[in-house]
């Protein structure tokens, strides 16, 4: 794969997971229409990186861009957003598109996201170049966000994380898995993960959603997630980690108790939705036990931060719930 992003822990500095300095990577007004831009996916592709962005525009309708880049971290992004063409149905209604998430499967990059059609479900569509993109069928009923696939079959099956919810901005959210055997039906639904208990851990005690694609690692599926806790200033959101099992990725082995990053600086804190720090990709090397997490900033930038794998692995089991 390309060679990741990466900017080595600070001097002085005992955090699991740190910030790029150069933060946030993405400005909100990076292409002439946007108000925002966050809450994106990237991938590695030829000799550099693709994306899916989440671009706002200036009436704040929601949309999905795509981009490209030779580093990972300077993006030129397309100044129109992403057409449909027929998938596997030839209903591709859609109000609104956003939180993308996107993931190499077999012989295309699927990308996933919450797609607006009677209220907000889960998104299905492929391309194999970034260039043209094609829409499945809808994988839920509405209402369902944070939809999240694996990067490999599970027992012979497609599966995908999602967050039921409702029309709203919803007070509540666990975190389910669902299979397909054929990206088109989806059944067998699990329940993953529900928020913490306030007084166990109060920055993931009112919803939890998945984030970036999860990573296959000797311990199991590693599972990036953000974690709500509705304060008196509103929704704050954090990002932790959990392992699930390989062969059965709906049992928690082990999930933090405190948080891996939480919003601290002014571009986390202050923006169109103020406290957010928001995963939705991750770039990894396994070999460099390297991490990259690119995550949406308080609903209006991208930034990123960068961990050891081993050493986010060995915490979420050491600071476990």
């Amino acid at each position: 794969m390309s060679t990741i992003p990466w900017q080595d822990r600070p001097e002085n500095s005992n955090d699991v997971m740190w910030r790029y300095s150069e933060n946030p990577i993405i400005d909100r007004y990076a292409i002439p229409s946007s108000n925002s831009i966050f809450n994106s996916a990237v991938v590695p592709f030829g000799d550099g990186f693709a994306g899916v962005f989440r671009c706002d525009n200036k009436a704040v309708q929601m949309n999905i861009f795509a981009g490209f880049s030779k580093n990972g971290i300077d993006w030129d992004i397309n100044h129109e957003p992403i057409v449909m063409q027929a998938g596997n149905t030839e209903m591709i209604e859609s109000a609104y598109k956003y939180d993308p998430r996107v993931v190499w499967i077999e012989d295309r990059y699927w990308i996933t996201w919450c797609n607006g059609y009677n209220g907000p479900t889960i998104g299905i569509g492929y391309t194999f170049d970034f260039k043209e993109f094609f829409q499945c069928e809808n994988a839920f009923l509405p209402f369902n966000r944070n939809g999240v696939l694996f990067p490999q079959k599970i027992n012979g099956k497609y599966a995908m994380l999602s967050r039921p919810s409702d029309n709203g901005h919803t007070p509540f959210g666990d975190i389910w898995i669902s299979y397909s055997p054929d990206m088109k039906y989806w059944g067998e639904h699990r329940l993953v993960m529900k928020p913490s208990a306030f007084e166990l851990s109060a920055w993931q005690c009112t919803k939890v959603g998945a984030g970036p694609i999860p990573i296959l690692t000797a311990e199991g599926w590693l599972m990036l997630y953000h974690g709500v806790i509705n304060t008196c200033n509103g929704f704050r959101y954090a990002m932790g980690a959990a392992l699930l099992e390989k062969n059965a990725p709906d049992q928690v082995k082990y999930r933090t108790q405190p948080y891996l990053l939480g919003p601290a600086e002014i571009y986390e804190q202050v923006g169109d939705v103020a406290n957010v720090v928001f995963p939705c990709a991750a770039l990894h090397d396994i070999a460099e036990d390297k991490l990259a997490v690119y995550y949406g900033a308080a609903d209006t930038v991208v930034a990123m931060a960068f961990g050891k794998l081993s050493e986010v692995i060995q915490f979420t089991k050491d600071n476990s719930l």
